[in-house]
């Protein structure tokens, strides 16, 4: 790429070039003229002086008398610095000032001789070979009764001026240096006020570039260039105003995009990404820098994704969807797809909206699996009511001992049926009133023991010890009626799950950040597929057994929910056939 040249260095060349092209113009027309002029009065001069000696050659030329006239020419030649030559019409030498007549050529062919034998007067300039150098010829015709009976030729070297030229071409030459030197220091003046301004107005757009709107270019001295700075100054004004507007329109509009729930995804018809807002950079577990300008399968590897996004690109309609994503665990995300078009209505892109829905559609899977085991637990027992009432009913005879059995019967499921509607409204109250329990900081040891009684009976039934580690001055933040009941649920399950003459350790740990109480049991354990989702509402590891011990399935979720409303937790590990360990855990 060929180096740009400043302005000045475009306008001085081009202006001394055309000062010195001028000056060497005029000095030629100048010298020419001169020549010129110098040569017409040489030519007259030459002419008068032949006037002068043109009544003296008369007397003696007709008849001819050479040996006189070349006396008269010698004599008259010499004193005036002047060659003259007296010539015959047949072109004859018959007197010369400088050479001898008879050893010079006939003269009939020279230019100055013919013009002057047809009564003309004629010049000519040439080099003379008898006297080996340019001269400078005029010569007039010689008549008497008006024949022309000789030609009278004067002439001089163009030495004479020659030199007077070049004496006068010298001073001309040292003027027009003189000049040239005036007018390439003017030329440099003129050409550095004419870019002097726009060397501003460069920098004036270099500011404006480098986005210093503010600067403000000064008015120059002419009125072009004032109009110029003044138009470069409102522009800069304008931009500045439009600048802020899209600025703040940016902002607003990423404000928006951060401040969204929703994941922003907008891809171009190549489908690389042309904006994300953090929501989707943090759904796709990426660097939100680094996500712009590449492409969406580079970044998200998912082929249902890629075939909405090609589908809307293709077809422009909009496509709504879910998508799984296998990033640190399953992630399921709701994808709605727009066409992106601009101003002109033009296909430019695509919109991706992305919803992560994992707890939604969780929820929803166990809100279908509530209603499913709700319904079963509650259909099992209403239909055996349902039975032993119709036998009842259809029965012709009352046999008191069978009519106890039935009513043994449907006591049982009736009671069965209360302890399930019992536990479904226990956990509907925990669950409305979570944020609205009652804490107070009393002795862990004081409820165990107190729910250690409520269970002492079960206990004895299966001869289970209970025993209890916790050291009296260990204090705990709970609702003392809630937490009682979460530990008599772990009691009342240990002793279930529980061999006979089995024990069950209850240990309170106290830790910098937290509490621990842990129930460890030593009965038939639970396998390890099952401990997921042993605190889901009516879930059962062993439904047989479950059923047997006249559990509704709620106990667990029960205590789940008490943990989390005391901002806690609760685990499980367990082993089979080596029992389990139910451990809660309290914030200190």
């Amino acid at each position: 790429m060929n180096k740009k040249k400043r302005l000045i260095w475009q306008i001085y060349p081009s202006y001394l070039l055309i000062t010195l092209v001028s000056l060497l113009a005029a000095s030629w027309y100048t010298s020419n003229s001169l020549r010129h002029f110098f040569l017409e009065q040489a030519t007259s001069d030459l002419l008068a002086r032949g006037e002068l000696v043109k009544k003296q050659i008369a007397r003696h030329i007709f008849p001819p008398n050479p040996v006189l006239i070349d006396v008269i020419c010698k004599e008259i030649g010499g004193s005036n610095s002047t060659r003259i030559t007296v010539i015959l019409p047949n072109g004859k030498v018959v007197g010369d000032s400088e050479n001898n007549p008879l050893k010079m050529d006939n003269h009939s062919d020279r230019p100055e001789v013919i013009s002057a034998t047809s009564g003309q007067t004629g010049t000519s300039i040439r080099f003379s070979r008898t006297l080996q150098q340019s001269m400078l010829y005029a010569a007039a015709p010689l008549k008497i009764n008006g024949k022309v009976k000789a030609v009278l030729r004067t002439s001089i070297p163009l030495t004479h001026i020659d030199n007077e030229l070049k004496s006068i071409q010298i001073k001309i030459a040292f003027g027009g240096l003189f000049i040239a030197f005036l007018a390439s220091g003017a030329g440099l003046y003129i050409s550095r006020r004419i870019s002097r301004p726009i060397e501003k107005m460069k920098q004036g757009a270099e500011h404006f570039a480098k986005g210093d709107l503010r600067y403000k270019l000064l008015a120059p001295n002419t009125k072009e260039m004032a109009s110029l700075a003044e138009a470069m100054n409102k522009m800069a004004g304008q931009l500045e105003k439009r600048l802020k507007t899209i600025t703040s329109q940016r902002n607003e509009y990423e404000a928006v995009l951060s401040s969204m729930k929703e994941g922003v995804i907008a891809v171009d018809m190549e489908e690389h990404i042309i904006s994300i807002n953090q929501t989707a950079s943090n759904m796709l577990k990426c660097n939100l820098i680094k996500l712009k300008g590449k492409s969406i399968q580079e970044v998200v590897r998912n082929r249902k994704l890629h075939r909405l996004i090609m589908e809307t690109l293709s077809m422009g309609k909009t496509i709504e969807s879910d998508i799984f994503l296998q990033q640190n665990g399953e992630k399921i995300l709701n994808v709605h797809t727009t066409l992106l078009v601009d101003a002109a209505e033009k296909r430019i892109g695509t919109v991706v909206v992305l919803n992560d829905v994992t707890k939604l559609r969780h929820l929803e899977n166990m809100r279908r699996d509530f209603v499913a085991n709700v319904s079963h637990e509650i259909k099992t027992p209403l239909t055996a009511i349902k039975g032993f009432v119709e036998t009842l009913v259809t029965a012709e005879s009352y046999n008191s001992k069978e009519t106890k059995h039935f009513l043994t019967i449907i006591e049982k499921h009736v009671n069965r049926l209360t302890a399930i509607i019992e536990d479904l409204l226990q956990l509907s109250k925990i669950e409305k009133e979570k944020d609205q329990i009652q804490l107070e900081e009393i002795p862990i040891k004081d409820i165990i023991e107190s729910s250690m009684q409520l269970c002492r009976t079960k206990a004895k039934k299966k001869k289970i010890q209970i025993k209890l580690f916790c050291e009296d001055s260990l204090k705990v933040k709970i609702d003392p009626g809630l937490f009682e009941q979460a530990v008599v649920n772990l009691l009342d399950n240990a002793i279930k799950y529980s061999n006979d003459e089995s024990k069950i350790h209850i240990d309170v740990i106290m830790t910098d950040s937290e509490t621990i109480i842990n129930f460890q049991d030593f009965g038939t354990g639970i396998s390890k597929k099952h401990l997921p989702r042993l605190f889901e509402r009516f879930y059962r590891a062993d439904t047989a057994r479950s059923r047997k011990f006249g559990g509704t399935g709620l106990g667990l979720a029960i205590v789940k929910h008490i943990v989390h409303a005391h901002q806690g937790y609760v685990t499980v590990d367990s082993f089979l056939g080596k029992g389990s360990t139910f451990s809660i855990h309290l914030p200190r």
